[in-house]
């Protein structure tokens, strides 16, 4: 069907004939080939396709913009079998965070793809390389739908020489109605789907993310941040948190399969499965009202395989906005994690039916000298329990002693944990939880 399109359209052989064809209404095929690209193309609408035989849009040496298309405004947007070159040995610049009040689609400059204030946004079958910033940043958009899009070898870093949390794609300031599915990302600095809001920004609503794959990601393979009603299932991750240099150490970037920010509820999270995490599992700082489900995660190494390495699932409560509440983690099977299956704090969860095998891999409290198992001097058990009910782990945080979950039914083997199974942190009750029929065992 595309023969009969490019018979009708023209040619397009250098960066003015591009810009002149995707300035007219209707379809737009471009034709094969590497084109170009020295300054953002700037739309108010997008109707385009690739060639059959394969068409490139490469940022220049020299390209100065935003990114290679910016799309504003526009009531359609469609984008299919191109394949974007953001040339990042060229154009990537040591750059941090913005700050708080800043969105990234006015802080990131040498993305693919920028996208705002607009709907009904379709790109599929894309193929990204090589993008120093983000293939994909949308703000302030409804109804999008990406699919079979692959993301490969993108993200810069900053001034220290750690990932600074680009690569993949950004969702922004109150996109809704979003779906991202049957993608490829590999070799992503940063995160690789990333939801985002600033404090003061609408949250993100009403999205699917599933049936992705995850290889080697430097961050997050999955950021659920500022959000409501965001299902995120059947995805499948591979080394998490690697390459190992590019992890942001120093700026608290622990990698995680599935991580939580901002203010996120009535979410799921279920039937993902991710190999060979050198951070957490699941990260649910800001989670409230929401599941975690099924999730299958595996580590097949050593303690001293991964530096990062972490509890599986952590519960967190950085956001004002939020109370850390009646989450429900049931039917998860953790296996290898270099400390333990689950910390909790906040109250009215449950913590049902985990298998969780092969826990602290480190061995704390007895290898303290090689892993520093005293965490916080207060807390002595918190590096060494299988489920940990506690108060916050970080100090900026608000202290909600973990009361009123219930933990039970949990098969919780590995390091010490026939004695150490269930600990609580000093200032959290006795009686305050729930603790019930759990299965608890040394390694075998």
């Amino acid at each position: 069907m595309f023969v009969g399109l490019l018979t009708c359209l023209p040619l397009i052989a250098d960066e003015a004939a591009v810009r002149a064809a995707l300035s007219r209404p209707g379809r737009v095929v471009l034709p094969p080939g590497t084109h170009q690209i020295h300054r953002e193309i700037e739309l108010t609408h997008l109707d385009a396709a690739g060639s059959a035989a394969g068409t490139t849009l490469r940022a220049a040496a020299d390209f100065q913009g935003r990114a290679l298309i910016v799309v504003r405004d526009a009531n359609r947007v469609r984008l299919e079998r191109i394949a974007f070159d953001g040339n990042r040995a060229a154009l990537e610049q040591p750059l941090g965070f913005p700050p708080s009040n800043i969105p990234f689609a006015e802080h990131y400059r040498a993305n693919a793809v920028l996208i705002e204030g607009s709907e009904d946004i379709l790109i599929e079958r894309t193929r990204f390389r090589n993008i120093a910033s983000f293939a994909l940043l949308i703000r302030k958009c409804r109804k999008v739908r990406i699919r079979a899009i692959e993301v490969r070898n993108s993200g810069s870093r900053h001034q220290n020489g750690r990932n600074n949390g680009t690569g993949g794609v950004l969702l922004e300031d109150g996109t809704a109605d979003f779906l991202v599915t049957g993608s490829h990302f590999s070799g992503i600095r940063g995160n690789a789907v990333w939801t985002h809001s600033r404090l003061d920004a609408v949250r993100n609503s009403d999205g699917v993310i599933s049936e992705n794959t995850f290889d080697t990601i430097g961050r997050d393979a999955i950021q659920v941040g500022h959000a409501e009603r965001v299902q995120v299932e059947r995805n499948t991750m591979v080394r998490i948190g690697f390459p190992i240099y590019t992890v942001d150490q120093e700026g608290g970037g622990i990698p995680v399969g599935i991580d939580t920010a901002g203010n996120v509820s009535e979410s799921i999270y279920t039937r993902n499965t991710m190999t060979e995490v050198n951070g957490k599992c699941v990260d649910l700082d800001g989670f409230h009202h929401g599941e975690v489900s099924f999730n299958r995660c595996r580590n097949h190494g050593r303690a001293e395989d991964y530096p990062n390495g972490h509890y599986a699932i952590v519960f967190n409560n950085n956001n004002p906005q939020m109370r850390s509440e009646q989450v429900y983690v049931h039917g998860n099977r953790i296996d290898g994690m270099k400390f333990g299956g689950v910390f909790v704090l906040g109250r009215d969860h449950r913590i049902e039916n985990n298998t969780m095998t092969r826990l602290n891999l480190a061995g704390c409290p007895e290898s303290h000298a090689r892993y520093h198992c005293l965490y916080f001097a207060g807390q002595p058990d918190l590096l060494s329990s299988g489920v940990y009910l506690g108060v916050s782990a970080a100090e900026w945080s608000r202290q909600e002693p973990a009361a009123g979950n219930t933990v039970s039914g949990n098969t919780i083997t590995g390091h010490g944990m026939s004695r150490r199974c269930v600990m609580r942190a000093p200032a959290v009750s006795a009686s305050a939880n729930s603790v019930s029929n759990n299965i608890c065992r040394e390694a075998p």
